[in-house]
């Protein structure tokens, strides 16, 4: 289990008592009744995390509300309240530079540091192939930038800045997908650019691309297409990709034909 100290944590008792610890130690502390009230449904909580397939039963009766637990020595500890005795031991300590926060724990300014940096990062760990490790920074950045902006009005300049920095990172964690062949994946997130930007060539060009790997051949020939009609540069490419689909599409015309066959006879 991890505590993060100073978050005001429901269960406070923990934190005090960490603080009076040393690395490696175990130690025990008694704690009174009048300061565990909240601890069943931390308990609770802590214990539907490690087992998510347990059955969980909802009570809106408040006269039940002391066998709404679903564990019973938990009922039993809020119908009996008593002293209880915690043994912890302190496996590791780490400071609040050394591990990386939880977006919920970042203010405002900290997540708009931090934002940068982990496309950075993210653009290492692609430059190495390490195309999943990548596509889990960019993903981190676009649900901070995503936080942000449900705090602006939609269209404002504050949301239009903040969506100007998710454009790009949206776009990477695309291609990341288009390389790890999550086709679907790929096409909703460079739909979501094309709503901002109609005309964003590596939208259209990676969901293009895409569609070819799902399948969707008319509308990978559209948005190929599309690219070559908005950058002149990219017809020779764009030509290579039509060819090559065109040869997917014959291959799978056949199949599908050679399938048809085969149940009718």
């Amino acid at each position: 289990m991890e505590l993060i100290i100073g978050k005001k944590f429901k269960f406070e008792v923990w934190e005090t008592a960490i603080k009076t610890m040393a690395l490696n130690e175990v130690s025990s502390f008694v704690v009174d009744k009048v300061l565990l009230q909240s601890y069943p449904m931390v308990s609770k909580t802590i214990r539907d995390a490690k087992n998510p397939n347990k059955e969980r039963r909802n009570h809106y009766c408040a006269a039940s509300f002391h066998n709404q637990l679903t564990y019973n020595d938990l009922n039993e500890l809020m119908k009996n309240p008593c002293d209880l005795e915690f043994i912890i031991e302190l496996l590791k300590v780490e400071l609040p530079d050394e591990y990386e926060k939880e977006s919920w724990q970042m203010g405002e300014d900290e997540k708009l540091a931090r934002i940068p940096q982990l496309k950075e990062e993210g653009n290492k760990l692609y430059n190495s192939k390490e195309y999943i490790k990548a596509a889990d920074k960019y993903a981190f950045a676009i649900g901070m930038l995503e936080q942000l902006m449900l705090k602006e009005k939609p269209k404002d300049k504050e949301w239009t800045e903040l969506n100007e920095i998710k454009i790009p990172i949206l776009l990477n964690y695309a291609q990341c997908k288009l390389l790890n062949s999550e086709y679907y994946s790929v096409i909703e997130h460079c739909t979501t650019v094309l709503e901002s930007d109609p005309n964003n060539v590596k939208a259209l060009y990676r969901r293009g691309k895409a569609h070819i790997g799902a399948w969707n051949f008319k509308e990978a020939e559209i948005d190929l297409k599309r690219v070559a009609e908005i950058d002149g540069t990219l017809k020779n490419l764009v030509q290579k990709d039509l060819n090559k689909m065109e040869v997917l599409k014959k291959s799978k015309d056949a199949e599908d034909k050679a399938k048809l066959q085969g149940k009718m006879f």
